[in-house]
C-alpha cells in the first residue's frame, strides 16, 4: 500500500492531504503536525484577537471528524530528521516512519532576535493559538504594548492590538514601515498615518535590551504609599511590574507586553543532512518536487519560481501555499503510480495587500524596479495617496500604492499577466492613474480579458 507522509498540518498540508485522498482513495496518508489544536490558519489569529471570531473560527475544517471521515491519520509530533535516501523520517517522540512520497509543508517559524531579555516573561511572538491566548491575557484596554517589527505581519498584528484598546508603540529597524513592501515615501506615509491614530512609531531604531521591572521589596510599598499620601499601595505596585524596553535612540519604553514580530523564516532545520537541497527554503521545480524524486515541498517553506522576476523565492502567502499544495498532492499520486507529473506550477508572485488601521496599501512584483527599467511615481500626501509603477520595456513588472484602492486588481493583473502595454506604457509613464484604461485596451487586445472578469479586476 502506498504511503504518503505530509509534514505540517497547516493550510498547505491539509489541502495536499485532501488532494491526495481525492486522487487516490485507497492510499495511506499520514498528516503530522506539532500543535495540540486542530489544523488552523495563522492568518486568522488577528481576527481572533480583535474578537471577530472565536478559536473555532480559525480552524481550517469545522467538522471534528473531518480527517477521520477521509481516512487520513493525524499524528501530533515533530519531525526530528529525514533520510531521503532511505525514505524514512524520525519524530521527536522517537518513532520512525517510512514513506513512498513525502511533502515538506512545515511552514515558517518566528525569528527571535538576539536581544538581551527577549526570553523574559511578558515577551511573546504572535504566531500560534497559544501565543494568541497569552497576548489576549495581557493586551487589555489601557495596557502598554510595545511591538518589535513593523513589517507586513507586524502591521496586521498592530491592527488587532489597536482594536483591543491598548497604548501601542512600534519599533522598526528599517527607515520606514513595511520596508520589504514599500519604498521610502510610501512607508513614511504609513508611519504618519499610524501616528495620527495614536500609535507611537520608532523607525531606524533597534531594541537594545528588555529588562523586567522588579517588584518592590516587602514593606517598601507601604512606606512609599504613606510618604506620598496614597490610601493603598496598588498604584505603586502596578508601577513596579512590567518591562523596560531600552531603545537605540536612548529612550526607554515601559510596557506590560512586548510582541516580537521581527519576521519569519522557513522551518526546515530538520532537513540538514537529509539530502534535500535547501537555500532560503526547500528548492522545488515546476512540479513542486525537490532534488529527491518522490519528495515535494509546498507553502511557506518552499522556494519556487517567481514568474515575474525569474528568480526562486519563498512567497509566504496562503493563496500560493494552497495552489502549491494542490499541485504537489496530484504529482505525489502520479509519482507513486509511476506516471508523469500531472500538474505544473505556473509560478508564484509577490502579492501583498495590507490594511493598516484603515489605510490600504498594496505591492506587487518587482516593486523596487529592475535593471534598465523605468519608473513613474505619483504622490499626494494631502489626500494620503501614493502610486509607484515600475516598467521593463512596455511591461509593468512591479508597483505599489498607498490609499489607492480603485485599481488594486488591475495592478495585480498587469504584473502577473506580464501584459505588453505597447503605447499604453508611455501613456502610464505620463499619467499612472490611467491603469484601468490601459488594462482593458491591452489585455483585451491580447485575449486576456472578458467582461465576465470586470467585477474581479476593479
Amino acid at each position: 500500500m502506498t504511503h504518503h507522509v505530509i509534514l505540517g498540518a497547516g493550510p498547505a498540508g491539509v489541502i495536499a492531504a485532501e488532494t491526495i485522498r481525492k486522487q487516490a482513495p485507497q492510499d495511506t496518508i499520514t498528516l503530522i503536525g506539532d500543535e495540540p489544536e486542530p489544523s488552523y490558519s495563522r492568518m486568522a489569529i488577528p481576527y481572533l484577537l480583535m474578537g471577530n471570531i472565536d478559536e473555532a473560527g480559525t480552524y481550517l475544517r469545522k467538522s471534528p471528524t473531518h480527517f477521520v471521515d477521509l481516512n487520513i491519520k493525524v499524528v501530533q509530533d515533530r519531525v526530528k530528521n529525514v533520510d531521503a535516501a532511505a525514505k524514512t523520517l524520525t519524530l521527536k517522540s522517537g518513532d520512525s516512519l517510512g514513506f513512498d512520497t513525502l511533502l515538506i509543508a512545515t511552514g515558517s517559524h518566528p525569528v527571535r532576535p538576539p536581544i538581551p531579555g527577549i526570553e523574559s516573561e511578558g515577551v511573546h511572538p504572535c504566531w500560534t493559538l497559544a501565543d494568541a491566548r497569552a497576548i489576549a491575557a495581557l493586551a487589555k484596554p489601557g495596557a502598554r504594548v510595545l511591538q518589535l517589527g513593523a513589517g507586513f505581519i507586524g502591521c496586521i498584528i498592530m491592527e488587532a492590538l489597536a482594536a483591543r484598546g491598548v497604548h501601542l508603540s512600534v519599533v522598526e529597524m528599517g527607515d520606514r514601515m513595511v520596508p520589504r513592501m514599500m519604498g521610502p515615501t510610501a512607508g513614511g506615509m504609513i508611519r504618519d498615518w499610524c501616528e495620527t491614530k495614536g500609535v507611537q512609531v520608532f523607525t531606524s531604531t533597534r531594541v537594545e535590551s528588555i529588562e523586567p521591572v522588579r517588584a518592590a521589596e516587602p514593606g517598601l510599598l507601604e512606606k512609599i504609599s504613606s510618604a506620598i499620601g496614597l490610601r493603598s499601595a496598588g498604584s505603586v505596585q502596578s508601577a513596579n511590574h512590567g518591562l523596560n524596553v531600552n531603545l537605540s535612540n536612548g529612550s526607554t519604553v515601559h510596557a506590560d507586553l512586548v510582541i516580537s514580530a521581527a519576521g519569519v523564516r522557513p522551518a526546515i532545520g530538520y532537513l540538514e543532512h537529509s539530502g534535500v537541497t535547501c537555500l532560503l527554503g526547500v528548492l522545488t521545480d515546476e512540479h513542486l518536487q525537490t532534488n529527491v524524486p518522490g519528495i515535494y515541498a509546498a507553502g511557506d517553506c518552499a522556494e519556487a519560481l517567481d514568474k515575474v522576476s525569474g528568480k526562486m523565492i519563498v512567497s509566504a502567502i496562503q493563496p500560493n501555499a494552497a495552489e502549491q499544495a494542490r499541485i504537489a498532492g496530484m504529482n505525489m499520486v502520479s509519482y507513486a503510480r509511476g506516471l508523469p507529473p500531472k500538474a505544473e506550477l505556473k509560478g508564484v508572485t509577490q502579492i501583498n495587500v495590507l490594511d493598516t488601521l484603515g489605510l490600504i496599501s498594496a505591492s506587487f512584483g518587482d516593486w523596487e524596479g529592475v535593471p534598465g527599467g523605468e519608473h513613474v511615481e505619483l504622490t499626494d500626501k494631502a489626500t494620503g495617496q501614493h502610486l509607484s509603477l515600475q516598467f521593463k520595456d512596455d511591461v509593468l513588472v512591479g508597483c505599489n500604492s498607498v490609499g489607492w484602492t480603485e485599481h488594486v486588481g488591475v495592478m495585480r493583473g498587469l504584473v502577473e499577466g506580464q501584459i505588453k502595454l505597447g503605447e499604453w506604457a508611455d501613456t502610464l509613464k505620463h499619467d499612472p492613474t490611467l491603469l484601468m484604461q490601459a488594462y482593458l485596451a491591452s489585455a483585451q487586445g491580447q485575449g486576456r480579458w472578458s467582461g465576465a472578469n470586470d467585477a474581479r479586476i476593479r
